[in-house]
């Protein structure tokens, strides 16, 4: 098929020249002019959706369309609209030779150029005053040019392919023009034809048009045009998005190769991304050599450094890491000596994010002086963006030192000021898709200094505001991040739901997949150590490990989970083993404060558990002065609560009391039942403790009743709590707890109630393990 032409320009270019014969009013014009320059400009292809249907109706126009647009528009002639008057243009070309003379005859359309004048006036012609030209330069009129030089340019059989197609293209039209202008002449396919007297089903017709009635396939009316345009679409979507390319548009790349389409080098491309999402290494690898064969073939070798800066990628993608970095390297190097700042500027963020995912195998590069420290090469992304005015990278930069001054506990104030800088940048400059990551930053700052809300209503935002102009890997995060805060208040139902909201089409990249995967194991996890389920908990804990997802962060959640579950498990041991190693994990490129406190904690809890009470205190202050210095507010009440059972145990319980009630608000308003029912199960033992001291020293006050009230409330609050969050073994606990109370008191018919309850639950439990 030809590079430009198709039945459906044809068609335009007939619209155009009624527009210029003067028969088009005032009050249709605009309207006219709209609809064709609509379909001419390249404007909303990035908005149009990923399938074969929109694409069509977005790139070629149809006869339904036109019909649509022009049937209610009337013309200059009386009795006829603009609709009659298009289709006695179409059927007006009635041959092959027709559609030649009329691709000679179109530039008739055209203003004359200044050496046409000249020639004109020389030879004493009077200029024409009494008809319609198109400027050369608008865009009907380059649309014209360009229509006659590609038509020119086609080899015979294209201009009968062209021929054959613009016939099928018309063909639903033929009664409705027949009725319209009645004649003797009147053919449905060919002018020819009707004068060898020959019938569309006649063997001369069949052979030359086939069974064109029936045919019901036009993809190899598409030209090669539009076929980069579809494809440019596709690598956009998957380069924003991810995921693959989707099946119905699979089929329609599949028709018009089969068609015999000339396909553009970016098919190549295409087939790249959608193996690499698909997982499949050897084809990813091949269809990625092709594309740069081609493109290095047909443009001097410009583009080597982008062929390694994806080669880079894909290499990192499947696990060969030090492939990639030597890829990346190499693309460093080339783009510098070719001065490409853009891909230069990409490859440094690239190395510098790789770095902080995998510090070990970025040493030498570190050794060599091209990345410098984290803060040096911040500058340098953030100074290189400014110069080039890559916008999008300085938000990114700016992000990423938010992220890396909070990692480090440094201050917070400019760590929030770097986040409303990038959002001031991203609203500024329309950087919608720098918006996701600002948003999930946020989301994850206001987490830290426990405004459980805020972090919510982020998510949320960017859940329901940008999930359609972000990577799907960002959407699915946040969907992760609104599933953890709903987990912490026990909202399992709305986790489902939000987790099983996202389309398995979206699904279909390994990677997101994969991430999917291991975000509803986490959650699901959770849920199974609260209700001492062992075996679906250690089931969920083998699989969760077998994913292995170069992520930090996820990596620090699965082993703070596996310990919490080996501590309720009694593990000791194996839960302090498995603290010292994920403490010796952490590397000085990817250091966070929370983890480090966040083990801290842990390590404390286990020392009280095992009656080590003075080891676990000088841990726990340690977690809280850390937590208190970097304003890490819920990692600050864990630990005041890991120093509070530290004291407990040191019965200290006034102390206790007075501190565990202090934090309570803040405890609250982070939204974890967790943390909150530790809290107040620390206050029921500090109440019952201080109690217990005015009955040893043989003070029947009214003060230890008051105590005990007191403990009892504690106790309701922290059932509660437990209940929440379905943590069967703090519910008995607490159940256990309040008949102890009970039995204290003198009421034996509620302790034996209490007791009753307590074994129901235990009965449940051992169900469940």
């Amino acid at each position: 098929m030809s590079r430009y032409l198709t039945p459906s320009k044809v068609a335009l270019l007939c619209l155009v020249h009624i527009y210029t014969e003067g028969v088009v009013p005032n009050s249709s014009a605009i309207h006219v002019l709209s609809f064709i320059v609509a379909y001419l400009s390249s404007v909303g292809a990035g908005d149009t959706p990923p399938s074969s249907e929109a694409w069509t109706k977005q790139h070629s126009v149809s006869i339904k369309d036109l019909e649509d647009a022009l049937i209610t528009q009337p013309s200059s002639i009386p009795g006829r609209s603009i609709w009659d008057l298009f289709l006695r243009k179409l059927w007006s070309i009635d041959s092959c030779d027709a559609l030649e003379v009329f691709f000679t005859e179109i530039s008739t359309t055209l203003a004359k150029t200044r050496e046409e004048q000249i020639r004109e006036r020389d030879a004493g012609l009077a200029p024409e005053t009494n008809c319609m030209r198109l400027s050369r330069c608008s865009p009907l009129g380059a649309f014209v040019r360009r229509a006659q030089l590609e038509f020119t340019r086609l080899q015979f059989h294209d201009s009968v392919n062209l021929w054959k197609g613009f016939v099928k293209y018309r063909l639903s039209t033929y009664r409705t023009w027949a009725r319209k202008n009645p004649s003797d002449e009147q053919p449905s396919v060919d002018i020819n034809l009707l004068d060898l007297g020959l019938e569309t089903n006649s063997r001369l017709a069949q052979v030359a048009y086939g069974h064109i009635e029936h045919d019901e396939e036009d993809d190899r009316y598409v030209s090669t045009k539009e076929v980069e345009r579809l494809l440019e679409f596709q690598i956009g979507e998957l380069q924003r998005f991810g995921g693959r390319v989707p099946e119905e548009m699979k089929a329609q790349l599949e028709r018009i190769i089969e068609a015999g389409v000339t396909l553009p080098n970016l098919v190549h491309y295409l087939r790249f991304l959608d193996s690499w999402r698909a997982g499949d290494y050897p084809s990813s690898f091949d269809s990625l050599h092709r594309y740069f064969d081609y493109t290095m073939h047909s443009r001097d070798k410009a583009s080597y450094q982008y062929a390694l800066l994806n080669l880079a990628i894909l290499q990192a993608d499947f696990g060969c890491y030090g492939e990639a970095v030597s890829a990346m390297q190499e693309a460093v190097s080339i783009a510098r000596e070719s001065h490409d700042m853009n891909c230069l500027n990409f490859c440094m963020s690239w190395l510098y994010h790789f770095g902080k995912a995998f510090p070990e195998l970025i040493k030498d590069i570190q050794t060599t002086g091209m990345l410098g420290n984290e803060k040096e090469g911040l500058a340098f992304l953030k100074a290189k963006a400014k110069e080039t005015e890559m916008w999008s990278l300085l938000s990114t930069t700016l992000l990423s030192e938010a992220k890396l001054e909070l990692q480090n506990g440094e201050s917070l104030a400019s760590a929030i000021e770097n986040v409303v800088r990038a959002s001031h940048l991203n609203v500024t400059k329309n950087l919608s898709n720098s918006t996701g990551p600002q948003l999930l930053l946020q989301t994850a700052l206001y987490s830290r200094i426990g405004a459980a809300h805020l972090a919510w209503l982020g998510s949320e935002t960017f859940r329901h505001c940008y999930r359609n102009c972000a990577p799907f890997e960002d959407y699915l995060k946040s969907t992760f991040r609104s599933c953890q805060l709903l987990a912490q208040q026990g909202r399992y139902s709305d986790v489902s739901v939000h987790m099983n909201q996202i389309s398995p089409e979206r699904l279909r990249s390994l990677k997101t997949s994969q991430y999917w995967a291991f975000f509803s194991g986490v959650l699901q996890l959770r849920r199974k150590i609260y209700n001492d389920d062992r075996t679906a908990a250690s089931y969920l804990l083998s699989q969760l490990q077998s994913i292995k997802l170069p992520d930090s962060d996820l990596s620090f959640l699965l082993s703070f989970l596996s310990i919490d579950f080996m501590i309720r498990q009694a593990n000791y041991t194996e839960a302090l083993e498995l603290i010292e190693e994920t403490a010796q994990s952490i590397h000085q490129d990817n250091f966070d404060i929370q983890p480090q406190v966040k083990l801290l904690c842990l390590k404390a809890r286990i020392f009280e558990k095992t009656g080590q009470p003075q080891r676990g205190f000088s841990l726990a202050m340690r977690a809280a002065n850390i937590a208190h210095r970097s304003r890490l507010l819920p990692s600050l009440w864990e630990a005041i609560c890991a120093l509070g059972a530290v004291l407990l145990s040191l019965q200290e319980f006034e102390a206790v009391s007075g501190m565990i009630e202090s934090i309570m608000p803040q405890v609250l308003e982070s939204n974890d039942c967790d943390l909150a029912a530790h809290a107040y199960s620390l206050l029921v033992d500090a109440n019952m403790g201080i109690a217990g001291k005015l009955w040893s020293a043989g003070k029947n006050t009214p003060a230890k009743k008051e105590y005990m009230n007191r403990a009892l409330g504690y106790l309701d609050c922290a059932y509660d709590q437990y209940e929440e969050i379905e943590d069967i073994r703090g519910q008995c606990e607490m159940m256990a707890k309040k008949a102890t109370v009970m039995h204290l008191t003198g009421d034996s018919v509620l302790a034996n109630d209490y007791a009753a309850k307590y074994l129901d639950l235990q009965r449940q439990r051992s169900s469940m393990a």
